[in-house]
């Protein structure tokens, strides 16, 4: 069922309850009011019928024959009166006696002094009334026929009203949702027109402050991260494939020249070191682009744990000397530093290949392969500086260097992929920490940033 539907069926439904609600109330209020009004009605004719009888010097015979008339024409209230003793004194119609009043019922009357009470579709009202000291019990009954009449009128009336009403409701209820939700019909058919392929498509969005304007501007940015999350998507893969390519065409071609002719075991030797070194680089590629991989998780499914930086640094320190026995590395940490200075929440391994990938470039670009870290806190921040001597990366490359695949022409004298700075970007500000670069008088420092409590 469509929006629209359930909309209009939802606003129909509570129309119609509290409309109903209203009828059955004032249908209820009319009914009260017209019982209460006749009680009072058989009352004062009651008054008036023992008022008539015992204080005028009408015969009893004229009032028998004016209610008798009366009846031709509408309906009469019949008036009985009795004495102290339960005797009947008079009746408007004995041969047709409506209430057919019992000693308990006068009992009651006079106990009570006033009763009223329904006798099948009459209206019944028991009173005392007082001449010359003396005290009367009179009942009045009739039917209302007027009251009832208007009663069935006013539900007649309301039920047209009710059904009719909701037909108008109904009717509203599709214009107005039809309304409401073109723009968000609109949108669907904007959607439908993007594709894979038209990502640079947008939706409409007005000045207004809505919620489907609002809906529209989010949509929007959303298509913005996806067509952006694409586009590095394929340059990614591009540069990945230029990456692979290089290294499998280099064992391809050193192999098919060793299958060519006959080589001494030195030059076949050689030739192995060679299509190893180019093995080895492929791994270290894979590597890099499976850790950059996990960087690249939802933060929440990447598990942190309390972590010590001085010893994460120390294993990067002890692994970086192991695998080059001609790296140079200091590790100088403040002596004032305290040792809950030095716990963040953080994922050890991913911070161990920020570290690494820190001290191999350093070393790698140094000419002496030297890197000096230092761990220093200043204002509530925790600083790790990794500095190296040797040639100055040029201002103009410094914003593209934590670009993927990224190399700038100093550095293409080294091997590498252009991935290590990209991933230790990633990997820093995953732990809501900041990597920044300075690169001057032969001196490069990257600093990293991390805020502790």
């Amino acid at each position: 069922m469509k929006i629209r539907t359930r909309l209009t069926l939802l606003f129909t439904l509570i129309t119609a309850m509290l409309l109903g609600i209203y009828s059955f109330s004032i249908y209820y209020s009319s009914k009260e009011a017209r019982e209460k009004s006749f009680y009072s009605e058989l009352q004062n004719e009651a008054i008036a019928k023992a008022d008539l009888f015992f204080r005028s010097s009408l015969p009893e015979q004229e009032m028998h024959k004016l209610y008798k008339n009366n009846t031709r024409t509408l309906n009469e209230v019949q008036v009985a009166i009795y004495d102290i003793n339960k005797q009947l004194i008079y009746h408007d119609d004995a041969k047709v006696d409506y209430v057919k009043e019992t000693p308990q019922m006068l009992s009651q009357i006079f106990q009570k002094k006033r009763i009223t009470f329904f006798l099948n579709n009459l209206q019944v009202i028991g009173m005392v009334y007082h001449y010359e000291g003396k005290s009367y019990a009179v009942t009045a009954a009739a039917y209302d026929q007027y009251g009832y009449e208007y009663l069935t009128h006013l539900l007649t009336i309301s039920i047209i009203s009710f059904f009719s009403i909701l037909i108008l409701i109904y009717l509203a209820g599709i214009f107005l949702s039809k309304k409401a939700l073109s723009p968000l019909s609109e949108m669907v058919i904007q959607i439908k027109k993007i594709t894979a392929g038209k990502l640079e498509l947008r939706l409409k969005t007005t000045k207004e402050k809505d919620e489907l304007n609002e809906l529209a501007q989010n949509f929007n940015g959303m298509l913005e991260r996806l067509e952006n999350s694409f586009d590095s998507q394929k340059h990614f893969v591009s540069n990945i494939s230029h990456e692979l390519r290089t290294p499998l065409s280099a064992i391809i071609t050193e192999l098919e020249l060793a299958s060519e002719k006959d080589k001494s075991k030195e030059e076949y030797q050689e030739t192995i070191q060679y299509a190893l070194e180019d093995a080895r680089n492929m791994v270290k590629l894979s590597n890099s682009l499976m850790d950059l991989a996990k960087a690249s998780y939802d933060p929440n499914e990447i598990s942190f744990s309390e972590i010590r930086l001085d010893e994460i640094l120390l294993e990067s320190y002890t692994k970086i000397i192991k695998e080059n026995p001609g790296y140079k590395v200091s590790l100088n940490i403040e002596d004032s530093l305290e040792e809950h200075q030095l716990i963040i929440q953080g994922n050890e391994y991913l911070l161990q290949v920020a570290f690494n990938n820190l001290i191999d470039n350093a070393c790698k670009y140094s000419p002496e392969h030297t890197c000096s870290i230092d761990v220093r806190t200043h204002s509530e921040v925790l600083k790790i500086r990794f500095t190296n001597m040797g040639n100055s990366i040029p201002q103009d490359n410094l914003s593209h260097i934590f670009k993927p695949f990224y190399r700038s022409e100093t550095s293409r004298q080294e091997k590498g992929h252009g991935i290590g700075l990209f991933l230790t970007e990633k990997i820093i500000l995953l732990h809501h920490a900041k990597i920044t670069v300075i690169s001057d008088h032969h001196e490069t420092i990257f600093t990293v940033e991390f805020v502790i409590s």
